[in-house]
C-alpha cells in the first residue's frame, strides 16, 4: 500500500494596523520577526487616496480602501471591515497594533479561539488629540479598560508606559523598543545631487507624526534666527500646513525645505547628512512624557547628534551615552541658542559622534528582535 504523507498547514499570523503600511517600520520589523518564528504573515491596513505605493516585502499585505478617511465614521468603518476580514481569513495568531485595532482582533480571537498579541506603540488614551477631546477620550478609555485587563500579557515601547499598563491593569507588559536594524543604512546622500546647500549646517526634523505639541512650530521660528542653517522636514503630520505657512510668513523659504513621507532607506540618505536631529516633544501629556520615538534611534544609527526636550525616556538614552544637548524651554530663542551651542564646539561634536557609534552597536534591532522572538515562542 502506498504511503500517503500529509502536511499540516503552516502557522499563519495576521497583523493589523490602522495606517497605510508604507512607513511603519515597527510593524514591518514585527512581521519579519514573525516569519523568523515560523509564521506565514499577512499584514492588513488601509489605503488612502494619497497613499504611496507599497514597496516589495517578503510577506503578504492587504490594504483596504475605505469610504471615510478620518473622524468617527472612519474608525467605525475600519473596525467593522477589519472584524469581517479577520473573521473569514485563517490565522493561528492575531497581532493587534495599537488600541485602534484591538476590538476586532479581540472579538475574533475569542470567537475563533485564536492567540492574540497586543502591541501598544504609545499610551494611546493620553495622546494630545484625545486629551483635548474628553468625550472621545472616554470612548477609547472604555475600550482600553474592556480589553487590556483580559490579556495575560502585552507589548509596548518603553519601561514607563509598561509600568503604567501594569499598575493600572495588572497585565504583564514586555518592552520592545522601536529601534532600526544595525545593517539597514544606505549610502550617505550627496548634497548637490539631492539639491541641498553646501554652505550651511544641515538640520533635520523627521517622522510620520509631526503633530501638535511636538515643538515643530518653535523650531521653524528658531530658523528665522539662524542664517547659517538649513532645516530639512521629512514626513507627514497634522501641523505641516501650519509650518509651511509659517515659513512663508517668516520669509525663510531658503532655510527650510519640506519633503514628503518616503521609504526608510531613502529617508536615511538625507538623515545621515544632518549635523543635528531634533526630538522636541512637549511634556503636555503622558504619551509624550514617556515617548521613545523612532527618530531618536534613527539619528543614533545615522550618527547624528541630538537636540531634545527633557522627556523621561529620551533623556535616559541621551544622558546614558552622551549624545547631544537639551533645550530648557520651547522658546524659539532658546532653541536657536542651543543649536548654536551644539554647532560651535567641534571637539564636543566629535565626542558625540564617537558615542553615537558605540550606542548604535547596543541600540539596534538585531538585539531587540531576540526579545521579541522569545515572546512569540510563548504562543507556539
Amino acid at each position: 500500500m502506498e504511503n500517503i504523507r500529509t502536511f499540516a498547514p503552516m502557522k499563519r499570523a495576521i497583523v493589523s494596523v490602522i495606517n497605510d503600511l508604507v512607513t511603519d517600520q515597527r510593524v514591518s520589523k514585527s512581521c519579519l520577526a514573525l516569519q523568523k518564528a515560523g509564521y506565514e504573515v499577512l499584514l492588513v491596513g488601509r489605503q488612502q487616496r494619497k497613499s504611496p505605493p507599497m514597496d516589495e516585502r517578503p510577506y503578504a499585505s492587504h490594504r483596504m480602501r475605505l469610504l471615510f478617511e478620518k473622524g468617527p465614521h472612519f474608525y467605525a468603518e475600519y473596525n467593522i471591515r477589519l472584524f469581517l476580514f479577520l473573521l473569514f481569513h485563517r490565522a493561528n495568531l492575531l497581532l493587534s497594533n495599537d488600541l485602534d485595532t484591538i476590538l476586532p482582533c479581540y472579538f475574533v480571537s475569542r470567537l475563533k479561539r485564536q492567540k492574540l498579541v497586543f502591541d501598544s506603540h504609545e499610551y494611546f488614551t493620553e495622546t494630545p488629540e484625545l486629551v483635548n477631546r474628553p468625550r472621545v477620550q472616554r470612548v477609547w478609555k472604555r475600550i482600553e479598560g474592556f480589553v487590556v485587563p483580559k490579556l495575560d500579557e502585552m507589548i509596548t515601547v518603553c519601561d514607563s508606559i509598561a509600568d503604567l499598563f501594569h499598575e493600572k491593569y495588572g497585565v504583564k507588559c514586555y518592552v520592545i523598543r522601536n529601534i532600526p536594524p544595525r545593517k539597514a543604512l544606505p549610502p550617505k546622500g550627496d548634497r548637490l545631487a539631492l539639491g541641498l546647500p553646501t554652505d550651511k549646517h544641515l538640520l533635520i526634523l523627521q517622522g510620520s507624526g509631526i503633530n501638535i505639541q511636538r515643538g515643530a512650530e518653535e523650531l521653524v521660528q528658531a530658523m528665522a534666527l539662524l542664517d547659517d542653517c538649513f532645516l530639512m522636514i521629512i514626513g507627514g503630520g497634522d501641523v505641516l500646513s501650519i509650518l509651511k505657512q509659517m515659513v512663508e510668513e517668516l520669509k525663510i523659504t531658503e532655510r527650510v525645505r519640506f519633503f514628503p513621507r518616503m521609504p526608510y532607506q531613502q529617508m536615511m540618505t538625507y538623515t545621515q547628512l544632518a549635523e543635528l536631529g531634533f526630538c522636541l516633544d512637549k511634556d503636555t501629556n503622558l504619551n509624550y512624557r514617556f515617548s521613545l520615538p523612532n527618530k531618536l534611534f534613527d539619528f543614533i544609527q545615522a550618527g547624528v547628534p541630538i537636540v531634545a526636550s527633557h522627556l523621561t525616556e529620551i533623556e535616559k538614552i541621551i544622558n546614558n551615552y552622551d549624545l547631544g544637548l537639551f533645550i530648557e524651554n520651547h522658546e524659539p530663542e532658546t532653541i536657536a541658542n542651543t543649536i548654536r551651542e551644539a554647532l560651535s564646539d567641534e571637539e564636543r561634536r566629535g565626542q558625540w559622534k564617537r558615542n553615537l557609534a558605540l550606542a548604535a552597536l547596543d541600540l539596534c534591532w538585531e538585539n531587540e528582535e531576540q526579545k521579541l522572538l522569545e515572546i512569540y515562542s510563548h504562543y507556539d
